[in-house]
């Protein structure tokens, strides 16, 4: 493991699963992992870092193939197997036996996929603006969840989905954050140029499409999902999202014993950078009440 610093934040590497993963991390103490969406890098939790440093240590990965992060070339290396291990080995390599663990979109996806088979390693978990992957299954068998999802069936393509996003990827990028954003001033653009140069890097566009090209075999088959009996869990969701409706948040009681989940109105699915202080005041509360 290296690190350099670079004023309060440092930005490190580990090894975990036979690749490298770039982090930037503040503050001591219990581990708090957080794991970014498409297409994202440890940026989103740009506003969460130096609020949850003030009692934890923060650490927010570059998923493999974003940004800083080993991009493997093969599309196999993308399947959910690969990015839980990744997570396993990171909080080994960083010198710790669990974690609280927050993901957001595909972070919330690997979360979810990770608290299942190891759930002695996550004390808390936090996931915004991802469902329970029983209720994605079954949301992706309505017209209505299909009409929204339409984005992860056109990746599916080869080639063709690379091409378009390189060809004005500054403008696809805007489109994504600012388009759906209620706030359009919650993405500076300078917040656009850093999603735009991370993304740039050679195979990182590749990289995060493979995500999606491996999602269909995992998600779309049906699952014995056992209820989850640990850990707490805390969902936050902007209730204004266009990629996934707030109904696939109902019923996750359902699978999760002990869940709460906090709705944000008047807000996109970039909910922790849109609302980052209620996002970080429902955090705040949430693990308050466990100790």
């Amino acid at each position: 493991m290296t690190e350099t610093c670079t004023e309060t934040w440092r930005h490190g590497k580990v090894e975990t699963n036979g690749i490298q993963l770039h982090y930037v991390t503040q503050g001591e103490g219990e581990l708090m992992l957080f794991l970014h969406g498409f297409p994202e890098f440890w940026y989103s939790w740009r506003h969460q870092i130096p609020e949850f440093a003030r009692d934890y240590k923060v650490v927010a990965l570059d998923l493999r193939g974003y940004n800083e992060s080993d991009r493997p070339q093969s599309k196999a290396a993308y399947r959910i197997d690969e990015l839980v291990e990744d997570v396993k080995g990171a909080i080994a390599a960083l010198g710790y036996e669990h974690c609280i663990l927050v993901g957001h979109d595909w972070g919330g996806a690997i979360a979810w996929q990770f608290v299942y088979r190891y759930p002695s390693q996550v004390k808390r978990l936090i996931i915004l603006n991802l469902p329970h992957p029983a209720k994605f299954s079954e949301g992706l068998r309505t017209w209505q969840q299909l009409a929204r999802s339409w984005y992860i069936f056109f990746f599916q393509l080869p080639f063709l989905p690379e091409l378009l996003l390189k060809a004005n990827l500054q403008q696809a990028l805007e489109q994504t954050f600012r388009g759906m954003a209620i706030d359009k001033q919650a993405f500076s653009d300078a917040d656009i140029e850093a999603y735009t140069t991370a993304l740039a890097k050679p195979g990182a566009i590749a990289a995060a499409l493979n995500y999606y090209r491996n999602l269909l075999s995992w998600l779309l088959f049906p699952s014995d999902w056992p209820i989850l009996t640990h850990p707490p869990t805390l969902m936050i969701w902007g209730e204004d999202d266009t990629a996934l409706g707030k109904e696939l948040t109902e019923g996750t009681e359902a699978y999760v014993q002990d869940f709460q989940i906090r709705y944000i109105p008047n807000c996109s699915h970039w909910v922790q950078q849109e609302q980052p202080q209620l996002v970080n005041q429902y955090i705040r509360a949430f693990l308050d009440a466990a100790e």
